[in-house]
């Protein structure tokens, strides 16, 4: 009977129990962990810039006079 806490890995629809991989698939799993907690990380921070610069250029056209075409 399994372990209620094995854990699992689905790679391209086949799913694997991590702890009968072997150390470099181990490895290469964690790596890709880290991989994503980076690109999670990375769009975490985009979100903000892209919020902050919306936020300037609001505050621009309200500093920009009104009427003029240039």
């Amino acid at each position: 009977m399994a372990e209620e806490n094995e854990q699992k890995i689905t790679i391209d629809e086949k799913e694997y129990d991590i702890e009968s991989l072997s150390d470099e698939a181990k490895t290469q799993i964690l790596n890709m962990r880290i991989a994503d907690q980076e690109i999670a990380d990375v769009q975490r921070k985009l979100a903000i810039a892209q919020t902050a610069r919306n936020t300037y250029a609001n505050a621009l056209r309200e500093e920009l006079p009104e009427g003029e075409d240039s």
